[in-house]
């Protein structure tokens, strides 16, 4: 759960964090969760630098510290009780929820075949629509039954009910917000991001568009879904000239939804990058450049032995972890949309600051100003890579 205290931002960090890396940091590193070379001779030793202890890069990097039972990386040693709940898991609820779980994506997967018979792929330069822009009966299906089959997918998971708080703010009915505002459609959902269960939830809910690499498109049963979702598919070697970019096409289709009631919304994560939960990272500002209202969304994880939060372990055992919960818990904050003032039109970053204020206070998140790279530096740490090397690599 994330501390009952108000929002405060986290105190200023050594060297490394906000993107000043101290030469210490630029040193490949020998894994931490591994066992210990042998003891290196007194020169060597002198050469190399002093390596921080789990405890300490836990408090550097705290936005992606795990603290649940399974620890960094989800390698922690559990004991007996934990261990034989583990072994029943893995035996008896992990391969029905993986055969239910391939069912749900099996019957959405012809559900969308249905719906884009005869109906052609929209491309457009280097990202393109897919099949944003389905109309009548086959929009319906694949919204309806997309919603329908996501809740399902989340029930695979463990996460039976979800309560939803709908936050209205003490001044909501004085009149300050003028009527023709609650016309207006947001054009894009905000929202915090945690786990790959923040997606589930949000189609279950809404059914929004995305942003995925063009390579999603081309993976079986889920290349199909995500073109159904209207993602926009982002090609970033792409050099021919109408190719807009990141920014232009996520700006063109806010406002596209903003404007058009049966457009699908965008939903973005404007951290950039997942949290355990307790946080709030720097927003970036593709989501506000379009100047259309938005909707922010709080996604919080309580948890009593794994955190659902997708931090520092592979994917792979990350979903093993999460189908060995018999139960997940996952809770929602929908906060009012948010109508940015005429400075905030144009000063996408005010905008994107003030957004994340509310959010933090809202949803008793602590603010922070680490990043992506600082991320990158905390799981170079734990896995020994080379330092420099990981900073070069792009964000997926």
């Amino acid at each position: 759960m994330a501390p009952n205290d108000v929002a405060t931002t986290v105190p200023s960090e050594p060297e490394s964090v906000g993107g000043r890396m101290s030469s210490e940091d630029m040193v490949a590193t020998r894994p931490l969760l591994s066992s210990p070379s042998p003891s290196p001779s007194p020169s060597s030793a002198s050469a190399a630098p002093v390596q921080e202890s789990i405890e300490e890069l836990d408090r550097r990097y705290a936005p992606y510290a795990r603290r649940d039972a399974y620890g960094p990386m989800g390698l922690a040693p559990v004991g007996a009780v934990e261990a034989f709940r583990l072994a029943v898991a893995a035996v008896v609820l992990v391969p029905l929820r993986v055969v239910a779980g391939m069912l749900v994506l099996v019957v959405y997967y012809l559900v969308c075949r249905v719906c884009t018979l005869r109906v052609e792929e929209e491309r457009e330069g280097g990202e393109g629509d897919g099949y944003a822009r389905l109309e009548g009966w086959r929009r319906e299906g694949v919204v309806r039954c997309g919603r329908a089959l996501a809740r399902a997918m989340l029930f695979v998971f463990g996460f039976y009910w979800i309560p939803e708080y709908d936050c209205r703010f003490p001044d909501a009915e004085d009149g300050h917000a003028d009527q023709s505002k609650e016309m207006e459609r947001p054009g894009a959902i905000v929202s915090n991001h945690v786990s790959y269960v923040d997606i589930l939830y949000h189609m279950s809910a809404s059914f929004p568009s995305f942003v995925a690499k063009r390579s999603v498109a081309r993976l079986p049963l889920v290349g199909l879904i995500s073109k159904c979702l209207g993602c926009i598919f982002v090609q970033r070697e792409s050099k021919t000239s109408d190719f807009k970019g990141v920014s232009g096409a996520v700006t063109e289709r806010i406002q596209r939804a903003h404007q058009q009631k049966n457009a699908p919304m965008m939903l973005l994560f404007p951290e950039g990058t997942t949290t355990n939960g307790d946080y709030l990272l720097p927003f970036k500002t593709g989501a506000f450049i379009a100047k259309a209202p938005v909707q922010p969304v709080i996604l919080r994880y309580p948890y009593k032995r794994f955190n659902p939060a997708w931090e520092s372990m592979s994917g792979a055992r990350h979903v093993f972890l999460l189908l060995c919960q018999f139960v997940n818990y996952l809770e929602v904050i929908h906060l009012p949309v948010y109508y940015p003032s005429e400075q905030e039109k144009n000063d996408a970053k005010l905008y994107a600051n003030n957004v994340r204020k509310l959010m933090a206070v809202e949803g008793n998140l602590i603010l922070s100003d680490l990043g992506l790279a600082e991320k990158r530096v905390y799981h170079a740490a734990l896995n020994g890579n080379s330092l420099p090397r990981v900073l070069h690599q792009k964000d997926d």
